[in-house]
């Protein structure tokens, strides 16, 4: 009889400890239900990349010296620079410069290696395309600057601050 009553007790404080856990995981519940939600209407408000964000890269042609220092510093040798010798005065000359941004892994190294300061990147991560071949810029598309999302008028911006997200 002492053991029946025994395994009854144990069985009341699991089934107390259960419904403690149960209490808890309703309350985060709860928890969640009072906030307010974050979700971005994406085409007509974007939010607003962080200082450090490594969007597409924009190129400079006339600063660049062509020392390809920049291919060699790529993990996977992706710039593809193309130059001509001028002899008479020992330099070279740029003629064509593209990067493939299908293959690219926004890595920064290129920029962050490149002795004249040509390459730099921007806020722009909307590369998205139906043609692969479309995601191969050229030293002309490279050269184009995306427009600000911060200075668009037709778009809304959403700051993405720590305060958004804890009230």
């Amino acid at each position: 009889m002492f053991t029946t009553l025994v395994k009854f007790r144990n069985y009341g404080q699991q089934a107390a400890e259960s419904a403690k856990y149960i209490g808890q995981g309703f309350a985060v519940t709860l928890d969640h239900l009072n906030r307010s939600p974050i979700t971005v209407k994406y085409p007509y408000e974007k939010i607003i990349s962080s200082e450090r964000f490594r969007g597409r890269i924009h190129f400079e042609f006339d600063k660049c010296i062509a020392r390809e220092v920049r291919v060699r510093v790529c993990p996977i040798n992706l710039p593809v620079v193309d130059w001509k010798l001028i002899k008479s005065i020992k330099k070279k000359q740029l003629k064509n410069y593209s990067i493939d941004f299908g293959v690219c892994i926004f890595c920064g190294n290129c920029v962050e290696y490149c002795p004249t300061n040509c390459l730099s990147m921007t806020e722009e991560y909307e590369l998205s395309s139906y043609d692969r071949h479309e995601l191969n810029y050229d030293q002309i598309a490279l050269g184009r600057l995306p427009l600000c999302t911060s200075r668009d008028l037709s778009i809304q911006a959403v700051s993405t601050s720590a305060s958004s997200f804890s009230s």
